[in-house]
């Protein structure tokens, strides 16, 4: 090392003493190493990259090495303003880093040493990493806007995933705050699609934030991630509309208390109406409803074709809830819709008006199949926090239960 040794001033006990004597609080003055400025250690810190405009593989570790001295911390930080975790040898020779570098980024790296003396030192990398070739896209839903209380997030990869050290990095970059603050988790519903949901209902008047940090980041052998558009979402009240199928009444409650109880008709035996939680899709003013749709021959005792009003959407499958003048005799008393919740043109209006996406609509004492998870809109909610969890590859024990896959949906109205 050809660095001029550091000359220290040397306080005497005497003038320390009077020092003391005096109140003074400063024991070493300058002479102390903490106090000094840090001195360039170029010469006693190397590293594995080029500098300059050379690019470096992202897909080699960053390693940073002292040939004289030791090093005593090492901040390595992209041009996004993600920090590189690392690993310092016990001895202080030698850092190198634990995650992998991103693509198509430049980093910036602080490196502190100190010499045998206790001398502080410092000396800065800079280098830039070469552009991927195949990326990672990530597209948040749903649009931006209010919803429900009961609304999922969702995000859509450009390509499948099934590596689960894939997937905890994918997740691990996918963001989601919300004010105000949740507990929640992404579920792997397939290789390519993960919903957000917290623990319960997300709150009313809150505001939720969707980011991606996968931009450059190596998420495969061959792909690394590309930037995301971001995504804000609010929500409004807190809507729930409760069914209760074997009393035939509808009960709606805004923030918790009942702002109406409307009598209905559900399904009726060979149709009836799934149990659970169910979240509105979207709202027709008017839909043609057939029976064929849903495999009921035309001319038999079933069949239908009819123009239906005030339709609220719950399953892509077509279930709904909407006006159904021709059965006001039997709302309130009995079931005999073809699965759909029906009810007054009076009532289906102010219901059409009330709820907005993302709404809840459950439906209890039925004897219809339970509302399945995935597949058929969004039935996220009909999942224990416990099995939610197991969807997450940043858990234990992440293997989804697979009593939960996927139901295949009919996608036609079912009046």
């Amino acid at each position: 090392m050809n660095r001029t040794p550091r000359i220290r001033p040397v306080v005497s006990c005497t003038l320390l003493a009077a020092a003391l004597a005096a109140g003074a609080t400063a024991c070493g003055g300058s002479g102390h190493p903490l106090a000094e400025k840090p001195y360039d250690a170029a010469d006693e810190i190397s590293s594995n990259v080029s500098e300059g405009d050379r690019k470096v593989d992202p897909d080699k570790p960053l390693e940073v090495t002292a040939d004289d001295g030791r090093i005593t911390d090492v901040t390595a930080v992209d041009a996004t303003g993600r920090h590189l975790a690392g690993e310092l040898d016990a001895d202080g020779k030698r850092w190198h880093s634990t995650a992998p570098l991103a693509a198509g980024t430049h980093y910036t790296v602080r490196v502190g040493v100190e010499d045998d003396d206790g001398a502080p030192g410092s000396r800065t990398l800079s280098f830039g990493t070469t552009a991927a070739k195949k990326f990672l896209k990530v597209a948040f839903g749903p649009r931006a806007g209010t919803y429900g209380v009961g609304q999922p997030v969702t995000a859509e990869l450009s390509a499948p995933v099934r590596d689960r050290a894939s997937r905890a990095t994918v997740e691990r970059a996918l963001r989601v705050r919300s004010t105000p603050a949740v507990t929640g988790s992404w579920y792997w519903v397939d290789d390519k699609t993960l919903h957000y949901r917290p623990k319960e209902y997300w709150p009313a008047r809150a505001t939720i934030e969707v980011t991606s940090g996968l931009a450059g980041i190596r998420v495969t052998d061959t792909l690394h991630g590309a930037p995301s558009k971001a995504l804000k979402l609010t929500t409004g009240d807190r809507i729930e509309a409760v069914t209760d199928a074997s009393t035939h009444s509808m009960t709606v409650k805004r923030n918790g208390k009942v702002i109406n109880t409307i009598p209905v008709t559900t399904g009726k035996p060979g149709f009836a109406t799934r149990n659970g939680v169910k979240v509105v899709l979207g709202k027709e003013y008017r839909v043609r409803m057939r029976g064929e749709t849903i495999g009921i021959a035309e001319g038999s005792s079933d069949s239908y074709d009819l123009q239906v009003y005030y339709a609220t959407r719950v399953t892509w499958s077509g279930e709904y809830v909407h006006a159904a003048p021709w059965s006001t005799g039997s709302q309130g008393y009995a079931n005999v819709s073809h699965g759909c919740t029906g009810m007054s043109t009076g009532q289906a209006e102010w219901f059409f008006n009330t709820v907005r996406e993302g709404d809840i609509v459950e439906v209890v004492g039925s004897q219809g199949e339970t509302m399945a998870p995935f597949g058929n809109g969004y039935g996220d909610w009909n999942l224990s926090w416990a099995k939610w969890l197991k969807g997450s590859a940043l858990q234990k024990n992440t293997v989804p239960d697979r009593s939960d896959t996927i139901q295949a949906a009919r996608l036609r109205p079912e009046v």
